[in-house]
């Protein structure tokens, strides 16, 4: 079966809320900022949906299409805090926002996205990886402290566009410590009895990990 052709398909069945999300979306693909992929962001939203979470922490702004994908769809939310560490994408962002009047739901958390998490208190109902994928094994240890029992932790791009399925010989060589460190989450993030977790072959893979703690 040919994954291209499926996520065309899915996504012919997803669509955006409003204006502002489509030129988001086609202004990101003309500049090569990386987005979350849209059938990632549906099932986002469908867990959402489920678990109705008022704090959601995100890790990797970019220029806010997903903080105002997650606020702007789901009731509950009362606090989203987002981190972007390129500066020349910060501006933007709030820009997005203010003009989705979301102003007062979302946060933009300037620096280093370890480096801010340590400083945050939490806890989160919700927390959104899609930041640098060689700090990932980092990140899980500050959501863990930053998250209570019951709270979910979504982490995008787990896959690689396919580079972690292959032996790490087999990948690039200026890759292979970002994959060693995916491996090393999953490693992780699977194997502790702390959490349920699925690997879900959309967009180019996420987990989705409850806390059982």
């Amino acid at each position: 079966m040919d994954d291209s052709r499926v996520a065309e398909f899915i996504r012919s069945y997803i669509k955006d809320r409003d204006a502002l999300m489509t030129r988001m979306k086609d202004e990101a693909r003309e500049s090569n900022v990386p987005i979350v992929r849209e059938e990632s962001g549906a099932f986002i939203l469908t867990v959402m949906a489920l678990l109705k979470p008022e704090s959601v922490l995100e890790l990797g702004t970019a220029t806010g299409y997903s903080a105002i994908l997650m606020a702007g769809s789901c009731n509950s939310v009362k606090k989203i805090d987002t981190i972007e560490n390129w500066q020349a994408r910060i501006p933007l962002a709030r820009k997005n926002i203010e003009e989705a009047g979301l102003s007062d739901v979302i946060s933009v958390l300037e620096g280093d996205a370890l480096e801010v998490m340590k400083g945050l208190e939490g806890p989160y109902d919700m927390v959104f990886i899609d930041a640098a994928k060689g700090q990932y094994p980092d990140y899980l240890e500050e959501a863990i402290r930053l998250t209570h029992k019951g709270s979910v932790i979504i982490s995008d791009n787990i896959l690689q566009d396919g580079d972690i399925l292959e032996s790490k010989f087999a990948v690039e060589r200026r890759h292979r410590t970002i994959h060693k460190r995916l491996r090393d989450f999953l490693d992780r993030i699977t194997a502790d009895e702390m959490f349920t977790t699925s690997i879900i072959p959309i967009g180019d893979g996420v987990t989705f990990s409850v806390r059982n703690t």
